[in-house]
């Protein structure tokens, strides 16, 4: 419809040109003696359009050629960058599909782009890491480290590539110049937790879940397990005295002493240092909020003197454990230790092959073998105790 009413417009214009023309008797005269050129006014007029016109064709023509070099060059980097673009994403399906080796060739074709040549790098350097070409992948980072908008993205690259190889001090020192620059975001932070878990740093790790934890950013049950062996950790530090350990013990928060893990660990470190007590009032304590059988064996590892409150004590309560749990094997073989530790022999007879009745697990057989031959011996009932020492034995190798 357009173009029709062009047309249209057109037509009406050349005949009232023609009409206007055909009704103009003016004429222009040229005079330069001795020449005289005489034209009619349309003459001149179409003269003048046509002149017009053909300037304008020799301006167009000269500004079309000083503009072709910049028109060559933006239509080669283009070009380029076509390429460029092709190649990054040839490079990033190869990467996915591992197909590594054709990964990093199609991102070093990438690379002849400038704007993509830190991205490519990176990935190059990843496809790198994964075909264990270690040199390859730290030369593919070093051509990144003047890029500055791209600091961020090589160090996050180096930390990760470096944690799997497991190279946790390494990616440490990463970790620490990616700090300098206030990155604080939450994959950095999960790369820091995995570099100082595999370094043993366990007092940061302690601090990085706390953190994540703050932001949802773990699994609870992932963030249980790092607590507990950070926990693990402190207690079992051989270099902590008395009351190092109980600074460490006030450190953990209250809701994490009560865990089962945590409590038998604790109480472990605590026995070892000769505070029996406080080892047997954490593993009460957290007996009271879960049985777990872990918690028993450190009960009875925590035992007290013969003759003792604390031991007599410890059976009563032992005695009323059992009303709630009478087929815990484990509880039986802890009440019968107590009570061979208070010379009850007939009761920690009892106990005990009652516990050897329901035991289950070399473990525990070789325990109660042990603690029945001892009583045995204790005895003078020399063939009862030899066998059970025999059966000791055999459980060590179950």
């Amino acid at each position: 419809m357009r173009i029709f009413l062009w047309l249209i417009a057109l037509f009406a214009t050349a005949i009232g040109l023609a009409v206007v023309a055909r009704f103009n008797p003016g004429n222009v005269v040229f005079f330069y003696p001795p020449y005289r050129i005489d034209l009619s006014l349309n003459f001149f007029l179409l003269l003048g359009v046509l002149l017009f016109f053909l300037i304008y064709l020799v301006l167009k023509t000269l500004r079309v050629a000083q503009r072709m070099p910049g028109r060559v060059a933006t239509y080669r980097r283009e070009k380029r960058e076509r390429k460029g673009n092709q190649a990054l994403r040839e490079s990033l399906k190869a990467y996915f599909e591992g197909r590594f080796g054709h990964a990093e060739k199609a991102a070093m074709r990438a690379t002849e782009s400038p704007e993509n040549a830190g991205l490519a790098a990176l990935i190059a350097a990843r496809a790198a890491h994964r075909m264990q070409q270690t040199e390859r992948r730290d030369t593919w980072l070093a051509t990144v480290e003047e890029d500055q908008t791209l600091k961020t993205a090589r160090l996050m690259t180096a930390i990760e590539l470096l944690v799997d190889e497991r190279q946790p001090e390494l990616a440490l020192d990463v970790v620490n110049e990616l700090n300098a620059n206030g990155t604080r975001h939450i994959h950095a932070l999960r790369m820091a937790l995995k570099a100082n878990q595999r370094a043993g740093n366990w007092p940061e790790v302690l601090r990085l879940v706390r953190t994540l934890d703050k932001n949802n950013a773990l699994h609870p049950a992932l963030s249980s397990r790092l607590r507990e062996l950070a926990y693990q950790d402190l207690l079992k530090n051989p270099s902590n005295d008395e009351e190092a350990i109980r600074n460490v013990w006030l450190s953990i928060p209250a809701e994490d002493r009560i865990k089962p893990f945590v409590a038998a660990h604790a109480a472990e470190a605590f026995t070892k240092r000769g505070l029996q007590d406080e080892a047997r009032a954490i593993v009460e304590k957290a007996l009271a909020a879960e049985w777990d059988d872990r918690l028993l064996r450190a009960y009875r590892a925590a035992a007290g003197a013969e003759g003792t409150p604390a031991l007599l004590g410890q059976i009563e309560r032992c005695e009323e454990w059992a009303k709630k749990h009478p087929a815990d094997p484990e509880l039986a073989l802890t009440l019968g230790t107590l009570c061979l530790r208070q010379n009850l022999w007939g009761k920690a007879q009892r106990q005990l092959e009652q516990a050897l009745s329901d035991a289950s697990g070399a473990r525990m057989l070789q325990e109660v073998h042990l603690k029945l031959a001892q009583l045995h011996e204790a005895l003078n009932h020399t063939e009862e105790a030899a066998t059970h020492y025999r059966l000791c034995a055999v459980a060590t190798t179950l």
